[in-house]
């Protein structure tokens, strides 16, 4: 890995960094997954796809940021061929998990404001457990890859097993593979993006027709969370890898990586800690009760 031998000056603080970021990552995520499992107020779908949304931030940070502390820690650079090719992969499932988890979410939040009188009916736990079954099944099952052969020199522009950078290193005719990333990036990111924006249309004109404030209030907290991270889940994969750079990766995107790979995972669990009521009572009455 070039990037970690170009700033070695850095690398006892961003050891510490990364280290710290993980061990929150883990505590604040299986907190979210704890606290649905145990509290009985938390028992609701959208709490329910909230772990499943946990699961997929640890996936995805433990994917990378371990092998990261090895690296930095041990001085070395390498990995071998198999498992950068499983990081890239698990990198990927994660991705498009999370990516289509939250897409379910923004289902459920159209059909407790939208069909409120409808919600119970709808949303059944049969139904919960095929949305999530569903999107981890197709999460692992587009992410499989061509065949790449490699020649040479095999170092890795990046800071962990990214499929641009790998790209970058093989010797086989990409274009095919181009074309299978874009059809799964639209299949997997565009149309999701495209049906979460479309449920806040109906969302927004729903909570814009509640007459009291007080209602338009509640109604815009239950959702008001999912939107953030929306917003910046979305953000920061299209500037990675939807705005074209040129055949190579940016040192704004890899730092940009690097944030959403290692910071990101932890924003899940604080912000719906700060905005959901319903967390923060249950923190209370779980830990006050021990």
């Amino acid at each position: 890995f070039r990037e970690f031998q170009n700033i070695p000056a850095f690398n006892p603080l961003l050891f510490i960094l990364i280290l710290s970021l993980y061990v929150l990552t883990l505590n604040g995520n299986l907190m979210i997954i704890t606290l649905v499992a145990k509290v009985p107020r938390l028992k609701s779908p959208m709490y329910f796809f909230l772990t499943q949304l946990s699961l997929s931030d640890i996936l995805l940070t433990t994917n990378i940021s371990p092998n990261m502390l090895h690296i930095i820690l041990n001085g070395g650079s390498t990995i071998s061929v198999a498992g950068c090719i499983t990081q890239m992969y698990l990198h990927g499932v994660s991705v498009t998990a999370e990516c289509l988890l939250l897409t379910v979410m923004s289902y459920d939040r159209y059909l407790a404001i939208c069909k409120p009188l409808h919600y119970t009916s709808i949303m059944y736990f049969s139904l919960q457990l095929r949305l999530v079954i569903t999107s981890w099944v197709l999460a692992f099952i587009t992410c499989f890859i061509c065949n790449l052969r490699f020649c040479g020199p095999h170092v890795i522009n990046h800071y962990f097993c990214d499929l641009e950078p790998i790209l970058e290193l093989s010797c086989s005719d990409i274009v095919i593979v181009r074309i299978i990333q874009y059809i799964l990036a639209i299949l997997s990111a565009v149309l999701p993006f495209s049906f979460i924006l479309s449920t806040y249309v109906f969302i927004f004109t729903a909570i814009f027709r509640i007459p009291s404030s007080v209602g338009k209030q509640k109604a815009f907290s239950t959702c008001s969370s999912h939107l953030i991270v929306v917003i910046m889940y979305y953000g920061t994969l299209i500037t990675i890898y939807l705005i074209p750079t040129g055949g190579k990766m940016s040192n704004v995107n890899k730092a940009i990586s690097l944030l959403y790979t290692t910071g990101t995972p932890l924003l899940n669990p604080v912000i719906y800690s700060l905005r959901s009521q319903d967390i923060r009572a249950a923190v209370n009455t779980f830990f006050g009760r021990r």
